[in-house]
This record gives C-alpha cells, structure tokens and sequence, in this order.
C-alpha cells in the first residue's frame, strides 16, 4: 500500500495507507415498522478507494448509506470511524467528521441560485458579512473543475436536469470530505459529463478520498470501482475485488440466474395507427428549433424506442406531444384528431399520457400517499360533484399496486418510504388507471436498478399485447434492444435512423453521433 499526504482545506493531516479502513458498519440492521430494510449488514469503505454498491430498488443500499451518512440512526449495530465506535446526530454531524453524501434525489432549493445552494448553511463570512464574491468564486472554481459552463448566479431552476445533477455534485465536492458517496451521481449526466466526473473520482483517490459509489448503469460503474458488494433484499450477498468480477457476476447475484430486460411482444395483431406526429417542431427560449419539423406514427400495440443522447431532443418531443410544450409547427394526432390544441387534462381524457423523466417534480406529490398517488391521474372517474368514492378509489389503488407490482406498506405508506423504482411504478400505474391508448415514458429506467426495469419493460410489453400504443425514450442503447419493436435514433431534433430490434447497438450508436462509451 501506498503512502500519501492528505491536505483538507489547506491543512495538512499527515500520512496514511491508501487501502486501509475509514468507516465501517458492523452488524447494521433497521426497520421501517414491519419492514426489515436492512438485515445485520457489514460493510467497510477504504481510503483512496472506490466501493460500488450494487442492488436492486429496495435492497437497502440507499438505507444503508443514509445511516453511513447520520441522516437516519440504525436500529442495532455499530459505525466505526477510522476504527473508533461512533453515532451521528444529524447529518450536519456526519459532515464535520468529513463525510458527504450526494442523494440519487436531488435536493436542491431550485429559486436559489447555483452559488447560494451549493454554500447554503454554510456561507462564507467576511468583515460585512457573507462573502458573496467569494462564494461566487469558489462556484466558478467547481464548475470549471467539472467543466460546465454554469454562471454561479443562475437560478437553479432554469438549469437543465443533467446541470442540477452536476451542482449536487459540486455542493458535495466543496466540503472537501474525506469520505465521500455518490447515490446515483449519472443518473442524468450525458456521456460526456460522466467521463469529466471519472476524471474527479481519479483525483479524489489520488488524494486519499475514500469513495462510496452507487449505481444502476452496471458497466459504467465496473470502469471506476475497486469493490464491489452486492446487496440483496437488506443483506450482503456478495463481495469481491475489481479483477474478480464482471457484469455477469453481479446480475447473478443480483436478481439471479437467467435475467433478461424482455424482447419485443410477439403473437398479435398490431391495429391502426393511434399517435401521428407530423411535421412537428419544438421552439427553445431563443426561438431556435429543438425539435425539428420531425413525423412519425405509432400503432396501437406497437413499442417504440426513441434513442439520443443528452440534448437530442427527446424530451421535448414528448412534452410537447403531451402538451407541457407549446408547437411552433406541426399537430399531433390521436386516431385522426388533431389534439395539438388541447390542454394537458384534455389530452389525458382522450387517452394520451407522458410518465415524465423527473418523477419526484413532475410525476409525484411527495406530500401524498403512495395509493394517493397512484389515484390522482383519475381522480374524475370516482368523483361526482364534492363527493369521492373511497370503495371505487380503494378498488383503483388495489388494481395499480397489483398491476405494477408496487413493493410498499400498502396503499397508506408515504411515497418517500418507497426506493426509487417503486416510486417510478407508482407513476406509472398512475397513468395506466386512467385507461390510456397511447403513452408516452421519458427515460422511464432512470435510476432504477435492472431488476425493476425488468418490471417496467414487462408492463409496456403487458400494455402492447391490449392494444396500448407505447413510446420510450433512453439514453441507455441495451434498454433499446430490449421491449421496442422499432428503434427511432434522434439526433439535433431529427430522427436520423430507423432500425428493427435485431441491429448492432454499434449502428445505433453510431446514428446518435455516439462513440463506443469508456
């Protein structure tokens, strides 16, 4: 093992042994109630090193680290820190100790600016008060270092969803901590981005920072990781150096022998055509074209995979089919009728649904209930004049949580006890219970682990076979190969490729203006 001097904030803190144990868990158990989250779980992080924990949505990785980091205590167990039992009060007492976390859910305060965020509690004083210039600096600093192009007084809001991920990184980052996890960092980093935050990890190793990383993009996570652990329904499964393992190793231990993402719905008839898109384009503040005079048609019963990297203009195609963006050209059709000037409600009573890419702003009430949620979409459908149908509202919420294969506490639980993919079924189902013909899912495996895009894919497949007309977008070119019985490459607003589910995913590639990733 290799010497190295650690420097924190300017100060030296002498020498240590990269490989050695920082931070600990031992025997760490909790429970939610009746659930068991995690079952005596250990687990060690090592300086200069990178952990990667595997698992899938509701495994307790992400229970795991919030405990590592003192935002929840564990129900019995200990946490030791360079070797010495210790219990966080808070989060905030986890820090100081020089641990940071970067949740997989954003929590920035979105009408702050980006400098205001990433100092927020714990701004910088002068003489007259915050240093405000000062802060600003160290903001361009950050952003430089994670090359965005990002004025430190821009709200946060008007930034893009894959920007707020590299602010949530650089907040984390300016702490200087040297234990560091990363929950899901790339969930919404376009390829490149990701290659200049493996770039920062390198250098945060070379520098002694003891790395935590957590993700569901298996093959990205294997270029970056030292460990690897694998957790399984709340307990360790498996552990094993870098050279030991490879993808097949960890699904196996995953989710199990014989896993697939599904192929294409076979054995029906497709019918007529549910969805037109014609000529359709889609105008950004300055006026210039991110979707571009772009045509297509969906049948019903038919999947339809929309591939392009970030920027390409597959969200905004959605949207604005769904109606949350306005068309500067073009209409969009539903079984021959023009919907383009109809509202978003309006769109949804005649059959036309979009499950959003940010499911924690656009596609779920974090104040709401998990069956709350799943009934809201058709609200109407048991609601007559100021009076509800709980029997009607109870037999929808039953249905969506049996038909999406919901993992929670029941209808009652809060939305925020559920992982991330079950959250994702939630709003999935939610749209399903309004009986759509056409729906659309932006980046519908964001951030879920490939157990549960197993059981997203399955649900499209499910809804195809009724006759439902499917559209999905991904960034992701194996999650093309797998549900979509066509494969749309968008590139700069146009559609640029159309390929079968047998293609190499090189020529998908190829069609986006992608190279072979890392």
């Amino acid at each position: 093992m290799t010497q190295v001097e650690l420097s924190r904030s300017g100060a030296a803190r002498g020498t240590f042994q990269l490989g050695e144990t920082v931070l600990e868990a031992r025997n760490v158990a909790k429970s939610f109630g009746a659930v068991h989250a995690l079952k005596g779980v250990n687990f060690e992080v090592r300086r200069g090193q990178v952990t990667t924990l595997f698992g899938e949505n509701g495994a307790g990785k992400s229970t795991l680290m919030k405990i590592l980091s003192g935002v929840i205590q564990p129900t019995s167990g200990e946490i030791l820190l360079d070797g010495e039992p210790v219990r966080f009060a808070s989060a905030s007492d986890a820090q100081a100790r020089g641990i940071s976390i970067i949740h997989q859910e954003l929590s920035l305060a979105p009408n702050l600016s980006v400098r205001d965020n990433i100092f927020m509690g714990r701004e910088i004083l002068g003489p007259l008060g915050v240093d405000f210039a000062e802060e600003a600096r160290q903001t361009r600093v950050l952003m430089e270092d994670l090359e965005e192009d990002i004025d430190p007084l821009t709200p946060v809001e008007e930034l893009r969803l894959g920007q707020q991920q590299i602010v949530e990184i650089a907040r984390a980052l300016s702490v200087n901590s040297r234990i560091l996890i990363m929950d899901e960092p790339t969930s919404a980093l376009s390829a490149s981005e990701v290659d200049v935050l493996f770039k920062v990890i390198r250098d945060l190793k070379a520098r002694g920072v003891a790395i935590v990383y957590i993700s569901h993009h298996l093959e990205e996570a294997l270029t970056i990781t030292d460990h690897a652990v694998v957790l399984r329904d709340g307990a360790m499964t498996a552990y094993a150096k870098r050279k030991d393992i490879d993808l097949e190793w960890i699904v196996r231990h995953m989710v199990g022998e014989n896993f697939d993402l599904g192929s294409p719905p076979t054995g029906y008839a497709m019918g007529e055509v549910a969805l037109s898109i014609e000529e359709v384009s889609v105008p950004d503040a300055s006026g210039a074209d991110l979707v571009d005079r772009l045509s297509l048609q969906v049948r019903a019963g038919e999947i339809v995979c929309l591939y392009g990297l970030m920027g390409a203009g597959r969200t905004e195609l959605l949207e604005a089919v769904a109606g949350r963006l306005a068309l500067n050209h073009g209409r969009v059709l539903m079984e021959g009728q023009d919907v383009s000037r109809l509202s978003i409600g309006e769109r949804i009573r005649r059959g036309l649904v979009l499950v959003p890419e940010d499911r924690q702003r656009d596609g779920l009430v974090q104040t709401m209930s998990v069956g709350e949620n799943l009934s809201l979409a058709s609200i109407m459908d048991f609601t007559q004049g100021l009076f509800t149908s709980r029997a009607k509202e109870r037999t929808v919420i039953e249905e969506g949580i049996r038909q999406t294969q919901i993992k929670s506490g029941g209808g009652g639980a809060p939305i925020g006890s559920l992982s991330g993919g079950n959250q994702q079924k939630v709003v999935i189902g939610k749209m399903l219970a309004t009986r759509p013909r056409v729906i659309l899912l932006d980046e519908p495996s964001r951030g879920i682990d490939v157990g549960a895009k197993a059981e997203v894919f399955r649900l499209l497949a499910e809804g195809a076979r009724r006759g439902l007309a499917v559209i999905y977008s991904t960034s992701e070119v194996n999650e093309c190969l797998s549900v979509a019985h066509r494969i749309l490459v968008m590139r700069k607003g146009r559609i640029t490729a159309e390929f079968g589910p047998d293609v190499p995913k090189e020529r998908i590639m190829a069609a986006s203006g992608e190279s072979m990733l890392h």
